[in-house]
């Protein structure tokens, strides 16, 4: 069986991320990820870097969706041959390592390489003694053997281990984890233990920065000061309060060190990415908001599942799809329904909240066909054409850039491959939105975009529809504190720039109480939801 998959030539799975900000280069920069990861490791940089230059992410190969190299020199020859003539390179940890391979076996086309988290040699050897014992890397390479979803965990412990942000940064590693393919990176446990990098590193004439953490319990922060002194080209930093993932740690100062040094135009400001565009900050208070809110989703969320089972009636009966994606999958809930209807087909649950993530993860761990991953629906990170069927309940509405939301959907589906999602309207929660006018003019109520902006957006990339209905569903509370409680405990409650950023006080609350009454009917008090079931196909002979 190894035979035959490396017997096969090696592809590898390439995404590009365009710049969003002020391009300071023509030079593309590319990241190389570490073992027991795939190029999804990348995603928290992503915002930053995307800053000020296009970005290329992609699987190493036998990790992801890329096929597997048998030695270390074949992988570092087929990165050669799908990368552009030139380019930034930022490796870490074996990412690393395979990066000053490159740049020292094709210096015209390196720029300028940083290496994070990566040593010299990953394991101790003869003048190298500040690495990893001998004896510690056998271990654990037959524990990898025994058990590779055992090792796999103890791993991301190694990863996480020391770092400020520990327990917070195990968390998204557990939740991110990549797909194991237990032969594919055994062979990649091989490279660690036998690339020696010190000539290499010793011959590089481009300029190159070498980032260490001050904690990292895989490769000692005292092999900075003794990889510096190997070339004089090299400038290396140990980063405080960061364990084996600065990047996922620090993104924000990781970002900083690695642009200053690779655009040299003067210090480039990356700041936080909502400086740029407040949208990202609303992600992440979003991701936050519904990450705190996981316990206790499930228990208030009758209406999303009462949308969710009628989208799920909309699916065809003839149907047999391999790869699903459940998208902004929350506890799982539809992720578990849809690994049920298809038993035969993987199914990845993606939410951009860690949080839900592992709550999810968690309570379906007999779920053996499902993977989780943290993404966002407008940029995840994930090959083009991966899924014959992407279903989305009560997800979108959070998304305010549609057509790049559409966009997305289109490139994850393969051709032929549906689109069944369900999002709420401008006129949802409008009582709520009245009373609350009637009290001051704070925003209080989410916003959500027109249902004929979700029309125009499919339409602008050719999705053929299938369905398209619009529903009024009306839920009754006795008291107003009823609905108030479940939009917190769902971790929908106001999340809009405009609101009071500040406590609400007690003659405002009566206030809101006293105008909401003014609805009251037979049934106690109306929340209205807009709600849109929609069914959509990528046609059949059309590209990513």
């Amino acid at each position: 069986m190894l035979r035959t998959e490396l017997g096969m030539p090696v592809t590898l799975d390439i995404n590009h991320h365009p710049c969003i900000g002020a391009n300071q280069s023509d030079v593309p920069l590319v990241l190389l990820h570490g073992w027991g990861n795939d190029s999804g490791v990348w995603h928290p940089l992503l915002p930053f870097l995307c800053q000020h230059l296009d970005v290329i992410t992609l699987d190493l190969p036998g990790f992801g969706s890329s096929s597997p190299a048998e030695s270390w020199p074949q992988a570092v020859d087929h990165l050669a041959r799908r990368l552009p003539e030139k380019f930034f390179l930022l490796g870490w940890s074996l990412g690393g390592m395979l990066a000053v391979q490159l740049a020292d076996k094709y210096p015209e086309r390196v720029v300028k390489l940083v290496t994070l988290a990566s040593n010299a040699s990953f394991v101790c050897r003869s003048g190298w003694k500040t690495a990893m014992p001998i004896t510690t890397f056998d271990d654990f390479y037959q524990g990898f053997i025994a058990d590779p979803q055992g090792s796999i965990k103890q791993f991301a412990v190694l990863e996480s281990l020391g770092d400020s942000h520990e327990r917070t940064l195990l968390r998204w590693l557990r939740a991110n984890a990549a797909a194991v393919t237990p032969l594919a990176w055994l062979h990649a446990l091989d490279w660690l233990k036998q690339l020696d990098n010190r000539e290499a590193l010793a011959r590089l004439k481009l300029p190159s920065l070498h980032l260490f953490g001050q904690n990292d319990q895989l490769v000692p922060a005292l092999a900075a000061k003794k990889l510096a002194s190997l070339s004089r080209k090299s400038r290396v930093q140990v980063v405080d309060g960061v364990g084996h993932a600065p990047h996922l740690s620090q993104p924000e100062k990781i970002a900083q060190l690695a642009l200053n040094f690779l655009v040299a135009k003067g210090a480039v400001d990356v700041g936080s990415p909502e400086q740029h565009d407040p949208y990202l900050l609303r992600k992440q208070q979003i991701a936050d908001s519904f990450g705190r809110a996981a316990a206790s989703y499930d228990a208030v969320a009758q209406l999303q599942r009462e949308v969710g089972e009628a989208l799920l009636q909309q699916l065809p009966a003839d149907i047999q799809p391999s790869a699903i994606a459940d998208m902004g999958c929350g506890t799982g809930y539809f992720t578990a329904r849809l690994a049920a209807l298809y038993p035969e087909s993987s199914c990845t649950g993606i939410d951009l909240a860690p949080g839900m993530l592992s709550y999810a993860a968690s309570h379906h761990q007999n779920l053996t066909s499902v993977s989780w991953l943290c993404g966002d629906a407008e940029a995840t990170p994930v090959a083009d054409g991966r899924f014959d069927l992407i279903f989305s309940n009560f997800t979108f509405q959070w998304c305010q850039d549609l057509p790049a939301l559409m966009a997305e959907q289109w490139r994850l589906l393969k051709p032929g491959g549906l689109l069944l999602f369900t999002t709420v309207g401008p006129n949802s929660l409008w009582q709520l939105r009245d009373a609350w006018q009637q009290v001051d003019d704070y925003v209080h109520v989410n916003q959500f975009l027109p249902l004929e902006d979700v029309r125009t957006a499919l339409q602008a990339q050719y999705f053929q529809r299938h369905h398209w209905r619009e529903q009024s569903l009306v839920r009754h509370y006795d008291q107003l504190n009823g609905l108030t409680r479940e939009l917190k405990a769902l971790g929908a409650h106001n999340l809009n720039q405009g609101r009071n950023g500040g406590l609400t006080g007690r003659k405002h609350i009566d206030a809101l109480k006293a105008a909401y009454e003014s609805f009251r009917g037979d049934d106690g008090l109306p929340a209205t939801w807009e709600i849109l079931y929609v069914v959509a196909q990528k046609p059949h002979g059309v590209g990513p």
